[in-house]
């Protein structure tokens, strides 16, 4: 783990000399001559270690008065791994500011979410980033307008409301500040290839604009039509896509999810309305196009795509701990760079553990299918077979429990868990303590550990969750000649921490199952 890397100058200095893409989104570099900041690949010739100086977030280099360079874009970094494998306040509240809290509910609405007073969470992140929730929300906002004026033909006005800036003139000042350049002169200074390769990919979109944005507001009901945008996800090498697109697909519930022409897509609940994601893998980045009907939803969208697929995860440093494990080492040197497959919905994955519970992959799905046609939102897919957003907890909370096609005891603790879901009781969000969402879970009827974990791991994203019970997981480790019993794996499984949920990716990937393979 590399906490805390940017007070380590030495360290940050031979990697940025060596231009090592793994340290991408850990620190950023800024260059006191120039009063430019990059990230540690720069392609250009380093600067004298005497002139540069290092931050642990793009946010904090703008509020020192540093500008994006033009050259390495570390506006477009991926995401800090840190934020997504710490469960401390500072990392929850990075999590809850990805998923564009700030913009919705104020910095009150992210302290009240943490349960913390403003004071604490400003002091908490300034300490270890350097910024505190507004700039850092404002460097989001700055990333997003970037993405969108690169990436699409819509008009300023609407990618200032999309982005999430309150009004025009704060868009024009924050993007000349941050990026030395207007809106219109980012978009005159890409070369012709590639806006030639952006009006091919948004030709025959429809864009809607956002409703209100006249009003300098930006809040109103939303688009007039649906906005269809292409983008660009990047990740930290390797990324191995079998396990993850194989799983998502081999286990996708008919009418929310589907794999169509090599791509996984899914319907998307989101705070301003709704959306379709297809998501292709490719050798260096994630191809992304989205249908939202609200363009405000864009941030929140790519946010839970880049959690849902673990793309900021640091895959050299899940694989060189796994790798000291003499009989894990061949898995991870035949297939490195495997990452775990999450979700967009933790409520929605947490509904499905439970549908999932002893019994096939293809009855789990065919019971979320009967639940998301007889109860979901029905949603319009013109590019596919997509049919519904997936039922709310509030819908399925209201269900006669005699209804339900289960055993007894699992209608109970369908009903129990979607009843506290719906009335606030019990939150699974990107915001949870682990520690105390496991807690909670244990406590409802028919969760035991397997259950439990499985949405630590892929819900909650704790990267150390492990299933020592699980029968995939024990029939790995007994053909590798690991201990096969759960307290004796488990203890052996103790080097592997802090990265145990990725063992059982590797685990897992020892079997045939569909889950393991791409789908053709």
């Amino acid at each position: 783990m590399r906490n805390g890397m940017h007070t380590d100058t030495e360290r940050c200095v031979r990697a940025v000399r060596s231009k090592d893409a793994r340290f991408d989104g850990w620190f950023f570099t800024a260059v006191l001559t120039t009063r430019i900041y990059c990230r540690p690949s720069c392609p250009v010739v380093p600067p004298k270690p005497e002139n540069m100086t290092f931050h642990p977030s793009a946010a904090a280099c703008q509020q020192a008065g540093f500008r994006a360079c033009k050259r390495c874009r570390p506006d477009t970094s991926p995401g800090s791994p840190e934020w997504n494998q710490r469960a401390d306040l500072v990392a929850r509240a990075m999590r809850l500011i990805g998923d564009g809290v700030v913009d919705r509910e104020g910095v009150p609405g992210l302290a009240g979410r943490l349960g913390y007073s403003t004071r604490q969470i400003e002091r908490q992140l300034l300490a270890e980033l350097g910024a505190g929730p507004l700039a850092l929300a404002r460097a989001q906002r700055a990333q997003t307008a970037r993405l969108l004026i690169e990436t699409t033909p819509l008009p300023m006005t609407e990618i200032a409301f999309a982005a999430g800036f309150s009004s025009i003139r704060t868009f024009n000042d924050t993007v000349r500040e941050v990026f030395a350049l207007s809106p219109s002169e980012l978009r005159e200074r890409l070369p012709r290839k590639r806006a030639a390769a952006v009006a091919r990919e948004n030709r025959g979109a429809t864009t809607g604009g956002v409703a209100g944005a006249g009003t300098g507001g930006g809040t109103g009901a939303g688009t007039t039509a649906p906005a269809v945008l292409c983008l660009r996800l990047p990740f930290r090498a390797p990324l191995n896509p079998d396990n993850l697109f194989g799983h998502l697909a081999a286990t996708a519930v008919p009418g929310v999810e589907e794999w169509r022409d090599g791509a996984y897509r899914r319907t998307l609940r989101l705070p301003y309305g709704h959306g379709i994601v297809a998501l292709t893998p490719h050798a260096d980045h994630i191809g992304c196009r989205l249908t939202l009907s609200d363009l405000r939803d864009l941030t929140v969208a790519i946010s839970r795509c880049r959690r849902m697929l673990d793309l900021d995860a640091d895959p050299v440093a899940v694989d060189e701990q796994l790798r000291t494990d003499p009989l894990l080492a061949p898995l991870v040197d035949k297939a490195p760079g495997r990452r775990v497959p999450r979700t967009v919905d933790e409520a929605e994955f947490a509904v499905r553990a439970v549908l999932g519970q002893q019994v096939s992959t293809a009855a789990a799905r065919t019971h979320a299918a009967r639940l998301v046609l007889a109860h979901g939102e029905p949603v319009e897919d013109a590019e596919g077979g997509l049919t519904h957003l997936f039922p709310s907890p509030g819908a399925l909370a209201a269900l006669d429990p005699d209804s339900l096609a289960m055993p007894r005891t699992r209608r109970t603790t369908f009903i129990t868990l979607v009843r506290q879901l719906a009335d606030g009781t019990l939150h699974l969000g990107v915001e949870s303590d682990w520690a105390q969402a496991r807690a909670r879970l244990l406590a409802l009827p028919g969760f035991g550990p397997w259950t439990v974990d499985v949405i630590a791991m892929r819900a909650l994203g704790d990267p150390d969750a492990f299933l020592p019970t699980d029968l995939g997981v024990r029939r790995a480790a007994q053909e590798l000649g690991l201990p096969s019993t759960p307290a004796a794996l488990t203890a052996r499984a103790a080097a592997w921490r802090p990265w145990r949920a990725y063992a059982v990716q590797y685990l897992w990937a020892t079997d045939s199952h569909p889950i393991n393979f791409l789908p053709v």
